[in-house]
C-alpha cells in the first residue's frame, strides 16, 4: 500500500498545534461573550457567521494567488502567523468590539492559509490514496481540537473561571505552529510556469468543468445545513452544564471526529463519493433533532457525538471532491471558489441560527439545520454522478 507522504504529516501536526490553540479561545468564547460581555445569541451568532465566512471567503484570493505564484508554503506561513498573532487580543478584549476585530484577524489568518495548503495536500498526496491523505490532516487537526477544550475545561476548573487567563495559554501552541510549517515542510518544484500565468482568467475557468461546480454547490448547501458550533455550547449551557464543564462538549464531539475523519477518508477512497456525503447529510439530521428536543446533559451529548460523526465522514470527503474535478494547476483557485460559496453560506447559516434562537429559541435553530439537511439531501439524490472527467486527473 502507498504510504502518506512524511510533509503531510507534518501538515496535519501544524493543523494541530494552531487547532489546539484556537479551541481553547473558541471553546469558551460565546460563554465570555455571553456571561462577561452581556451578549446575546443573535450577536454571538453573528460574531461566529462573519467570522467563519470571513476565513472562507478570503480563500478565494488565497488559492489563486498559490496558483499564480506556483508556491504555497509562503502564503500558509502567512496565514499560520496571523492566527497567531490574533490570539493575545483574547485576553485583552475588554468589549465585543475587540473580540470581533480578533475573530476576523483570526479567520482572515485561517482564510490566507486554507486553499494553500489544502492545494498542498492534493499536490502531494498520491491520487490512489488522496482521500486518506485528506482524512488524515483533518484527523490530526481534529486532535487539536479535541485538547484544546480539554484543557479550557481544565484551567476553568484551576483558575476559578478566569477567562483571559486560559486565553493567555492559547498563545503557545499558536506560535509553536507557525514555527513547525515554516522548518519543516519543503514545498514541491513549482508547476509549468505558462500554465500558472493567469489562473483567473475565463478560458481557464471553462476548465472549471460541471462536475466542478456541482460539488461547489453541494458544499455550499451542505454549509447552509451545518451553522456554528457555538450553538452546540449555547446549548449545552441551556440544558444546565456548569460553565467551565461546557468546553467538554466540543471535546466530546472532537473525539468522534478525529476517530471517524481517517476511517472515513480511507473509506472514500473506494465507493461513491455521493453515497457516502448522503451518509454523512442523514447523520447530520438525526443529531440535528437529537439537539432539538434535548432537555438534559445525557440528550445534549447524543446530538453531539453525532455531530462530530457528520463531521468525520464528511469534511475530508468534501475536500477530496474538490481535488477530484479540478485540474492541478488550478486546485488552489478551485479551492478558492468553493470556499467562497461555503463562506456566504456560512455568514447566512449563523445570522439566521442566532436569530431563530433569539426570536424562538434553541429548538427552532436545530429544526431548520434539519430542514437544510434535508434539502442538501435532496439536492444530492438529484446530481449527477461524480466521476471527474479524464482531463481533470493528474499526468
Amino acid at each position: 500500500m502507498t504510504r502518506i507522504p512524511r510533509e503531510i504529516w507534518i501538515l496535519g501536526l501544524v493543523s494541530l498545534l494552531m487547532d489546539l490553540s484556537s479551541e481553547i479561545i473558541h471553546s469558551l468564547l460565546p460563554l465570555f461573550m455571553a456571561t462577561a460581555l452581556s451578549s446575546n445569541a443573535l450577536t454571538i451568532g453573528l460574531l461566529e457567521g462573519i467570522a467563519e465566512s470571513t476565513a472562507l471567503i478570503v480563500k478565494v484570493f488565497s488559492g489563486p494567488l498559490s496558483d499564480y505564484w506556483g508556491q504555497r508554503k509562503g502564503l500558509a506561513v502567512c496565514g499560520y502567523a496571523l492566527g497567531a498573532l490574533s490570539k493575545p487580543l483574547f485576553a485583552l478584549a475588554p468589549s465585543s468590539g475587540l473580540i470581533l476585530a480578533a475573530r476576523f484577524a483570526d479567520r482572515v489568518g485561517k482564510g490566507i492559509r486554507g486553499a494553500p495548503r489544502d492545494a498542498m495536500v492534493a499536490d502531494l498526496a498520491p491520487t490512489e490514496i488522496r482521500g486518506a491523505a485528506f482524512g488524515l490532516r483533518q484527523s490530526l487537526d481534529t486532535i487539536g481540537a479535541f485538547f484544546g477544550p480539554l484543557f479550557a475545561s481544565g484551567l476553568m476548573l484551576l483558575w476559578s473561571n478566569d477567562f483571559r487567563s486560559v486565553f493567555w495559554v492559547a498563545v503557545i501552541p499558536g506560535f509553536l505552529s507557525v514555527v513547525l510549517l515554516f522548518l519543516g515542510i519543503q514545498e514541491p518544484p513549482a508547476r509549468d510556469r505558462e500554465a500558472r500565468k493567469n489562473p483567473i482568467t475565463w478560458n481557464n475557468l471553462k476548465r472549471l468543468q460541471p462536475a466542478y461546480w456541482w460539488v461547489v454547490a453541494v458544499g455550499a448547501f451542505f454549509t447552509l445545513a451545518r451553522f456554528s458550533e457555538a450553538f452546540l455550547l449555547l446549548k449545552a449551557r441551556a440544558v444546565g452544564v456548569p460553565i467551565a464543564l461546557t468546553p467538554l462538549v466540543m471535546v466530546a464531539m472532537n473525539l468522534v471526529y478525529s476517530l471517524s475523519a481517517y476511517p472515513f477518508g480511507r473509506l472514500s477512497d473506494q465507493v461513491a463519493h455521493r453515497k457516502l456525503l448522503l451518509f454523512g447529510l442523514a447523520i447530520l439530521l438525526l443529531a440535528d433533532l437529537i439537539l432539538a428536543g434535548a432537555r438534559s446533559p445525557t440528550a445534549l451529548m447524543g446530538g453531539v457525538f453525532l455531530w462530530g460523526l457528520h463531521m468525520g465522514v464528511t469534511q475530508g470527503l468534501l475536500g477530496a471532491m474538490v481535488a477530484q474535478v479540478t485540474p492541478p494547476d488550478l486546485r488552489g483557485t478551485g479551492y478558492g471558489f468553493f470556499s467562497l460559496l461555503s463562506g456566504l453560506s456560512t455568514l447566512l447559516a449563523s445570522g439566521l441560527a442566532g436569530a431563530l434562537w433569539t426570536r424562538f429559541g434553541a429548538n427552532y435553530t436545530f429544526l431548520a439545520g434539519a430542514v437544510c439537511s434535508s434539502g442538501s439531501a435532496l439536492l444530492l439524490f438529484g446530481g449527477r454522478s461524480q466521476r471527474p472527467p479524464a482531463a481533470t486527473q493528474d499526468g
